[in-house]
Order: C-alpha cells, then structure tokens, then sequence
C-alpha cells in the first residue's frame, strides 16, 4: 500500500473539472480512467470494489431496477449502516436518472414511514440490520424492497416484471437526491439536489483540499449526511481514490486498529469526536503527568511537539487532512491542535448548499474560531447587519445552493429569494481578510432585557469547557437563562445508591458551573440556574443537540416531547 501522494495540478485534472457536471459523467469518467485501482473496501477487506467491478455491479443493479419498471425520476431509498455496497446503490440510482433519497440509520420507525411517503419512494435498498424498522404497512408499500448487503430481493411483485423501467443520462439541473433534514428545529424537510449541486461541490472540495487516487479514505460519519456524501464519499470516487468503510460503529476499539492497518490520509469528522480525543484523553494524561505538566507550564511548544506527533501516529501516522464540519468546533480544543500542527481544517455548510459554503485549507495559517473564507464558486455576504458588532446572516448564492425543499414551495421561499440567495439563519461577522467567525443560529438568538442579542453557543462553549462537563444547553425560561448540563457518569453518577450524597454533589457541581460561568461570560449572559441532564442529549447525524426536544426539561426529569 503506498503512502506517497501525487499532488501536481496536471491538464488531467483541470479537465476532471470540466467534465464534472452529472454525476453519471463522474461514474464514466471515473470508472473508465481508474479501472484498475481500488474503489470501496471494507476496513477488513471482506467486500472491496475496483473502480471496474464497481461499474459492473452498478450497471447490473441499474439494469434490474429497469426490469421493475424503476424509471428515471422514481425516488429509490437507501437506509443503510455504511458500506462499499451503499456507494453502489447510490450511483445505480442517481446517475441512471433516477433519484436517491438516502436515510439516517438512526432514524425512527415513524421518520422513515413519514419520508417514504412524502417522498414517494417505489424502492428501498436496507440493511439487514435496519429492515426492522420497516413496518409490513410500509414493505407492502413498495415495488421493491431489495438486502443492500447482497441485492437479493426481499419482496417483488412478479406482474412488475415488464422490462419497462426506463434510465436516462441526467442533465445537470435534474433531481439527484433528496436528503432529508429535521436539523435541530423540528419537522424534517427535503432538501432537493440537482446533479449541479452535488458535482459543483466536488470540484469546490478539490479546489479546499486537492486529493488523488493515491489517497485513502477513511469514512466515519453516516453516508446519508451530505457532509460525509459530498466530502468524503463521493469526492473519493471523483479523484480515484479508495474510501474505507467500518462494519461497526466507530468506538475506539474498532476505530484504532482499522487507522492502523489502512493509514488513512483524509477523513471527515464532526467536532465532537476530536474534542472527546483532546478534553477526555489527551488533557488529563497532561495533568496527571509531572513531566508534561512541567513542560506544559515552560516549554509549551515542545509538549505540543510530542504529543501532536503521538496524535497523528495514533491516527496511523500519514494523516494530511482531518476535515472538521457539521457544528462549531471548541476553541480551546481548535487552538490546541494549531499548536500540534495536526493537519485539521474546518469547514462550514448545510445540507441545503450540498455543502459547502466556505473552507480553511490545511496548508494555510488557520484562524482560531473562524469558519474561513468562501468556498470556490459561492457568494457570499451578510444581511441585516447590527451596526455596533458588524454581524449579520450569512446568506450565500451560487450553483452549490439546493433547488428548494420538496413539495414544500412555503418554507422553500422563506429561505431562498427571487435572486438565487439562500439565508442560512447563522449570524457570523468578518474580519478584513475575509475570514468569517460564526456568532450563533438566529433562531437561536435570545433577546436580553435591554434588547441586546445573546448567542446561547457561546455560552456553552464556556460551560464545556469545564472540567467534568460533556455538553450543555442554554436556553431562556420565564425571562432568565438556564443551562441544561450532561456531567460527566464518573462526576455524577445517577445510579449512585446513597441518596444524600448523591444531591449534594450534584448541587455542588451545578453551583461551580454557575459561578464559573458567570465570572467569564458579560453581564447579559449570565446564567440564574443549571439543571442536570441526566441522558444525553439527543442529536442530529452531526451531533448537533435538538433544542426543540428540551423546553420542558427539569433536572433528571425530562418532557420531551418530540413533533412527530
């Protein structure tokens, strides 16, 4: 397996740009000039694809779905763990004219009902492991419901054998996918992509972060986040390189020795994950260290010496790009690995811009706290700017932005204008280089009593930043804020039998997080209470928390109540 890596910007590749148009162009282009190379592995090996069998597969199941009657512009669904035969899937659909809608693995029996229906699907290709949730009223709602792991047929109908389904070489501004979204406000929307969208975006990550077909990808995050599809999965295909696949999810005793053994040099991750690495492995072997302690307090730049060397071996030693996206990333964990030098990026995008909107390029001297500047390709610029701080929405424009939500014209105008601008509902303001720093969501934003706007993310970027935190949320009630706060089991241990103790540290540890807040943050971001999650926080596919779930919430006694 070789580890060097080909990075001149030959005639070849400016004229991969140029043919990027459809993504049945990119399945041809790919499948014709990297034939021979892998394309899809599982980390183990036991399913791996050439770029030629790949072709050959996805030919044979595009022909199939012909047999149905499965035609250009009829939606296919894909719920599925990752794995080389999603890629499969994914390519027999879209760039054969037909439309994919890819599904969270995590999602609920009553989401997935609710999105085969609205989006009308005929087939659905499911794993093994997700076929439960597929209630018989739905299977005996489809054509075809086909086992992702082998192509078999879980149920057909025989009088739809006619050989009538017809497929088609899509045009750029032809439906692609649509990717459902419920973000962390609600009721989930469908996001449509044109073939436009999703190869503008190949090119825009080629132009952030040049790769080629001697990379390895290592692929972490669900396929069906557009994140991970645009980035990751897709735009390996693009370059000719292989993305790796894990068979469980990424726990650190399956996530370690695949690095291992594949030595990945791109992947994808959201903010979450390296802040685990950092704040609950890495910051307190310093602390209960002598030696790196001392080295920490006179020779800083020597530690994050060593230990950004031991990270990047940790990560299997040839890492050149760790994309960090879908959520802010911490700022002390973003400034501690500017200081190892670890090869991390962070970008910015949503589902609805396929997604990219703006980009840090490795090489370049990074900026803590900034989303960075506009991606190749995307307009950019900020709207109804506050005078005093100089923040605004983002709103963007540019061939990256989605064709609207599907049969949901209503919500579709209230984000998208007559003139091509998509509001992305983030406040940010920028600095002279262009360089661009996320303040909040403007739903988000809570109105002070002087009329001034607080911005709870930066709040909780100071709660998670304590010691013994996980994660937090603040919210407003009855005029005040109030932080809902997971503490760590090993601080607060719910289980705990003895009663009274139990309470007392628990009013303790909720006291340290007000007073500590409350001495940083500015007098209109002060908190009056912290209450106690006792569960995690339930999240999207990029851990983003769903605030909407927790306006009810009192200590260790949850009322979610979930809009079905």
């Amino acid at each position: 397996m070789s580890n060097r890596i080909k990075s001149p910007y030959k005639q070849k590749n400016r004229y991969r740009e140029n043919y990027c148009t459809t993504l049945r162009r990119v399945f041809e282009y790919s499948t014709t000039n990297y034939w021979k190379r892998p394309a899809a592995e599982y980390a183990d090996g036991s399913q791996a694809y050439t770029y030629r069998s790949f072709k050959e597969a996805t030919e044979r199941l595009s022909q199939r779905l012909s047999r149905y009657g499965i035609s250009a512009g009829d939606k296919v669904a894909i719920l599925s763990q990752n794995m080389p035969n999603y890629l499969i899937a994914f390519f027999a659909t879209a760039a054969f004219g037909r439309v994919a809608v890819p599904i969270l693995p995590d999602s609920s029996e009553n989401e997935i009902s609710n999105i085969l229906s609205h989006s009308e699907t005929r087939v659905i290709f499911v794993s093994e492991r997700l076929l439960p949730k597929l209630s018989k009223k739905v299977i005996d709602s489809l054509t075809l419901v086909i086992d992702i792991e082998t192509f078999e047929f879980i149920k057909k109908n025989k009088e739809d054998f006619q050989c009538d389904g017809w497929a088609k070489e899509p045009q750029p501004d032809d439906l692609a996918t649509i990717i459902y979204t419920s973000g962390t406000t609600g009721k989930a929307k469908g996001v449509m992509l044109s073939h436009r969208n999703l190869c503008h975006n190949l090119v825009a990550a080629f132009k952030a972060q040049p790769c080629f077909k001697e990379d390895r990808f290592l692929s972490i995050l669900p396929i069906a986040h557009t994140y991970e599809m645009g980035v990751s999965s897709v735009y390996s295909f693009y370059v000719g390189a292989c993305v790796y696949y894990l068979k469980k999810a990424a726990a650190p005793a399956v996530l370690l020795p695949a690095m291992k053994k594949i030595r990945p040099t791109i992947m994808l991750s959201v903010p979450l994950v390296i802040e685990k690495v950092v704040k609950n492995s890495v910051f307190p072997t310093i602390r209960k260290s002598r030696v790196l302690s001392w080295l920490d307090k006179n020779t800083p730049w020597v530690l994050h010496r060593l230990i950004g060397s031991k990270l990047l071996k940790t990560f299997g030693g040839k890492l050149r790009f760790f994309g960090v996206g879908g959520a802010k990333l911490d700022g002390v964990t973003e400034q501690f690995l500017k200081d190892c030098r670890f090869p991390y990026a962070v970008g910015y995008g949503l589902t609805e811009t396929s997604p990219l909107v703006t980009n840090v390029i490795v090489t370049k001297r990074k900026r803590v706290g900034s989303i960075g500047v506009a991606t190749w390709g995307v307009e950019i610029r900020l709207d109804n700017i506050n005078p005093e701080t100089k923040e605004g929405e983002i709103v963007c424009r540019g061939n990256n932005v989605m064709l609207g939500y599907y049969k949901d014209p209503e919500r579709t105008q209230k984000v998208l204008d007559d003139d091509g601008w998509f509001h992305t509902n983030d406040i940010a303001y920028m600095d002279k280089d262009g360089y661009y720093y996320i303040k909040g969501r403007l739903n988000n934003t809570i109105l002070g009593a002087s009329g001034e706007n607080i911005y709870p993310e930066e709040i909780e970027m100071v709660i998670n930043d304590i010691e013994g935190v996980n994660e937090s949320l603040v919210m407003e009630r009855d005029g005040k804020l109030v932080a809902l706060v997971k503490f760590d089991d090993a601080v607060v241990d719910w289980n705990q039998e003895t009663e009274d103790r139990f309470f007392e540290n628990l009013e303790q540890r909720k006291k340290a997080v007000l007073d500590l807040v409350n001495r940083i943050v500015g007098k209109n971001s002060k908190i009056s209470e912290v209450d106690a999650m006792k569960e995690p926080f339930i999240k999207t596919a990029t851990q983003k928390i769903r605030r909407f779930l927790y306006k009810d919430y009192r200590d260790g006694n949850q009322k979610r109540k979930e809009k079905k």
